[in-house]
């Protein structure tokens, strides 16, 4: 049921159909839109500008658009800090005034001296498309290399700039993706990681394989980088060097796909030629080094500990029965670890909500660090020998604030806090606990204006990931205040498939048992109804990437659910995923449709396979970027193309593709405002919501 009222029905695109016809172990599956997958065609192009037309037509009609898009500009408006990092003497910190496309690296020599631009990404282009990917800043303080990203695409080169002059040496390297750099101590090069360079006409959809890491003295061209370690017999395997903090060991991490199971090699950068030592080498577990003694290394394990905890291996006898535990499992889950000051900064999750607590270095509680409320904190980055480190603190309601926390005296100040123009005292965040459909206790937090009334009437909008072993933790956003302002209630479960509760929740949600993220944010919406929150021709659901194919997969399993839908950036064809980028990556999570038994779970929730003839569905409004080279646009085109063809009622099935733009990282703040825009200028019109004047 939707809101919506129509002057007169759209008209879409003819969208071209052919037979092709797959068989996937003896079963046939039609694929009419298989021509769309190929980005560069004239007849892709013409398509994506004809979807364009109808669907900013339809935007451009909504009256209240243009409110929204002030009062977003007018909020965006306020300065934004990046974390301090220490290198040296100096200060490294990125900041953002407010509507700049891309926030600016700054450095000072002290905290309290006076900082000067080092590198404004907002100058290498006019439209604000080109990003900072990722920086390294050497030891001393006085090189920094830094990543640069065009487009939204995964794709970096990377260039090395002089911190005292401000001018970039001839250093450059090309073909890096996932990947950061790390410096080895006598200041002389870095380690990082690259794939061989693609053909041109596929670079933003070949498979990406053979991850190489290598190694780059200053001063020499890429082509005689030294090759530290690949392996030509896993083509899947990906590669990230780490150099510790005492400049001993290069420690490799090594990932298969997005599983957070590791193995973990090091060399012995103190011998000439040292070979690669195989350290942990099963993939049995996730290991995450943290620092090293000597030939001790500690590391976050969820080994035997699904939750979480802190190990130390004596690389001279690195056999099982001699692994020491150091800080055990907590009924909390553990997420991260740093070693500042000689001591473990460890970062918890209790209930999708932050909380950190200081070990000694023989494992033994020191304190916990007070934190200002229920939200997420981030940071406490550093180096072992340092006294102090930065944290962030956001929630629904608070945008991020950057405190100093000394490690000697356990005191926390605030660094900057942002100054946004509304009144936090005027909203409330509140986390209730609901049953899914197996009777599992699934948490949500529930966001708006206080004094609300409960009478099934308000506009809400449920968002939700649920994938990957990633977190969905209280955070701000410009967009979701405005909805709020609007009346509007925001609701985020943590949803199994995430790392909430350490990976037995994660595991929860992947390959074969998928379907139970779709059961709990389905429980989330009928629990919302339930308690008079909102009613079906009010509530909108919305999701990215992975959450973009929870949206996909809920829309066509509960149609007559919602008022409304946003699925962005979406993985749609769950049959195919794997044959793009770096999709085959998520087998991990997803299974493969290449395996008989993990095509028919993909089969029976694929978004882009599950849409029918005949059926009513929601309100919907697709949105992807033509650069997005993580989660490639075919995915949203052939899933608007079926969703226009299928669709019987006359709600909307509409399109947005943004131009030159990605899966979302580094996307410019004018871009953001206008994508925010109009995504809730079609909530407003679809779910009747009515805007307030004066704001």
């Amino acid at each position: 049921m939707s809101l919506h009222t129509t002057a007169a029905p759209l008209v879409y695109p003819t969208t071209a159909k052919t037979n092709q016809l797959d068989n996937y172990h003896g079963s046939l599956v039609k694929d009419d839109y298989r021509w769309l997958e190929d980005d560069n065609s004239p007849q892709t192009k013409a398509w994506v500008q004809a979807e364009n037309k109808v669907t900013f037509g339809y935007l451009d009609q909504i009256p209240e658009r243009k409110q929204i898009r002030e009062r977003l500009t007018k909020l965006w408006n306020y300065e934004r800090y990046g974390l301090p990092s220490k290198h040296g003497e100096r200060y490294f910190f990125s900041k953002n005034d407010g509507l700049q496309n891309q926030g600016v690296l700054y450095v000072a020599d002290s905290l309290a001296g006076e900082p000067r631009v080092l590198l404004d990404p907002n100058k290498l282009s006019a439209t604000g498309t080109v990003a900072l990917g990722g920086t390294a800043i050497s030891d001393d303080g006085n090189l920094m290399a830094y990543g640069l990203a065009a487009s939204g695409s995964d794709w970096q080169e990377w260039k090395v700039r002089d911190v005292l002059t401000g001018q970039d040496t001839p250093d450059h390297i090309q073909w890096v993706k996932f990947s950061g750099a790390s410096w080895t101590k006598d200041n002389r090069g870095f380690y990082y990681s690259r794939y061989d360079e693609p053909k041109e006409a596929a670079k933003l959809t070949a498979v990406n394989q053979f991850h190489k890491l290598y190694y780059h003295r200053l001063g020499t061209p890429q082509a005689e980088d030294k090759l530290v370690y690949h392996r030509p017999d896993h083509a899947d395997w990906n590669f990230g060097g780490e150099v510790t903090d005492d400049g001993r060991y290069l420690v490799i991490e090594i990932s298969q796909g997005t599983d957070r199971k590791r193995r973990v090699y090091y060399q012995d950068l103190q011998k000439a030629d040292a070979p690669v030592v195989e350290l942990l080498n099963d993939f049995d577990a996730a290991y995450e080094f943290i620092d090293n003694d000597g030939p001790v290394f500690w590391f976050r394990t969820d080994w035997k500990a699904p939750r979480s905890r802190v190990i130390a291996i004596d690389i001279t006898k690195p056999k099982r029965g001699n692994w020491r535990e150091i800080i055990p499992q907590a009924a909390e889950t553990l997420t991260g670890v740093g070693m500042v000051n000689n001591q473990f900064l460890a970062v918890y999750l209790k209930d999708a909500h932050s909380q950190i607590k200081v070990f000694a270095r023989d494992g033994k509680p020191v304190r916990e660090v007070e934190l200002p409320g229920i939200g997420s904190a981030g940071g406490f980055g550093g180096k072992r020998s340092d006294t102090e480190t930065f944290y962030s603190f956001t929630s629904y309601t608070v945008p991020g604030v950057i405190y100093r926390y000394d490690l000697k005296t356990g005191a926390s100040t605030v660094w900057h806090a942002p100054k946004v123009d509304f009144n936090m005292g005027e909203y409330e965040t509140k986390q209730i606990f609901y049953a899914s459909k197996d009777g599992t206790r699934v948490p949500m937090f529930i966001t708006h204006r206080k004094g609300l009334k409960l009478d099934g009437q308000n506009p809400t909008m449920l968002y939700g990931y649920g994938g990957f072993d990633i977190s969905l933790t209280p955070g701000f956003s410009v967009s979701s205040l405005v909805w709020m302002e609007m009346g509007g209630v925001y609701a985020v479960p943590n949803l199994r498939g995430g790392g909430e509760y350490g990976e037995e929740w994660h595991q929860a949600g992947t390959k074969a048992r998928k379907q139970n993220v779709f059961d709990d944010f389905i429980a989330a919406a009928e629990w919302l109804i339930a308690n008079k929150y909102t009613s079906t021709p009010k509530l909108a659901i919305s999701g990215g990437s992975n959450g973009g194919l929870l949206v996909g997969a809920c829309m066509t399993q509960k149609p007559g659910l919602y008022g409304a839908c946003l699925p962005a950036v979406g993985v749609m064809d769950m049959l195919r995923f794997h044959k793009f980028t770096i999709g085959h990556a998520w087998t991990s999570d997803y299974g493969s449709s290449d395996n008989s038994d993990e095509f028919s779970a993909l089969y029976a929730y694929s978004p882009y396979h599950n849409l029918k003839p005949g059926v009513k569905y929601p309100p919907t409004l697709v949105t992807t970027g033509d650069h997005d080279d993580r989660v490639v646009p075919a995915h949203s085109f052939k899933f608007a193309a079926r969703l226009q063809e299928c669709q019987a009622g006359d709600a909307p099935a509409l399109i947005r593709i943004e131009t030159e733009a990605g899966h979302g990282a580094g996307k410019p703040t004018a871009k953001l405002i206008e994508e925010s825009a109009d995504k809730l200028g079609f909530l407003v019109k679809e779910l009747g919501v009515k805007v307030p004047t004066g704001k």
